[in-house]
């Protein structure tokens, strides 16, 4: 009755049951693998989303595993803290949209883990049809906007974002500003943009080149402007 913490430690692990590993290991597999295919369908990043989708079967397999060993013994959960304190990550997610995909990654894995997989499947059914819904209903704005626009050039030229977003304001049909990236010695800009025809398109780039003739730009086309 008079156990040592020590002691305690040592006696509180539990077996963890096989059958029921390999089936939340397997179904936690299959969520992220739906995970991955509706962020290649759905997602909004201009990063490849086919490439970063690939992670998401190993993070949440690796976390449910985790999970599953540490949950079964409350030293392992003690000693969880000090191992996870040396790990630095340094993953180059520059989109809120990444962070938030990999963070439902995470929770799949968390919740097979724990053994709350029926609790796990609801959350995640009504979490992609909401993904669906808003994208569906989202998807004609940006079927409007045809092109790629990305803009680089060295930050010591001093032409701040404002002024280029005023000059496709001025140029372009529409313009939407979708990620900024600045250093000390450059910065890229990416917007998606709206033209009605090539001659609209000239003109912006007139207009780009005349802020400063440093300046570099690059049009991708979705569905034709000419």
């Amino acid at each position: 009755m008079f156990q040592t913490f020590e002691e305690f430690l040592a006696t509180s692990s539990v077996q963890i049951p096989i059958v029921w590993f390999i089936i939340n290991l397997s179904l936690t597999a299959v969520l992220a693998l739906l995970l991955s295919r509706i962020y290649e369908i759905y997602g909004a990043s201009l990063s490849n989303r086919k490439l970063f989708s690939r992670n998401f079967l190993l993070i949440a397999m690796t976390t449910m595993l985790i999970i599953t060993v540490v949950k079964s013994s409350l030293a392992l959960s003690l000693g969880l803290v000090g191992a996870l304190s040396i790990i630095r990550f340094r993953a180059a997610i520059k989109e809120p949209e990444e962070l938030a995909y990999i963070f439902l990654v995470i929770a799949i894995g968390l919740g097979f883990g724990a053994n709350q997989g029926v609790i796990t499947i609801i959350a995640f059914i009504n979490i992609t049809v909401i993904i669906i819904l808003v994208k569906k209903r989202s998807q004609e704005v940006y079927e409007n906007q045809n092109l790629h626009l990305t803009i680089s050039g060295q930050t010591s030229l001093n032409i701040g974002v404002d002024k280029i977003v005023e000059t496709l304001k001025k140029n372009c049909s529409a313009a939407n500003l979708r990620r900024l990236d600045e250093t000390n010695e450059i910065f890229e800009a990416s917007f998606i943009v709206e033209f009605q025809d090539f001659e609209q398109l000239n003109k912006t780039k007139v207009s780009l080149q005349q802020l400063d003739d440093k300046l570099r730009f690059s049009f991708l086309d979705n569905k034709g402007v000419y």
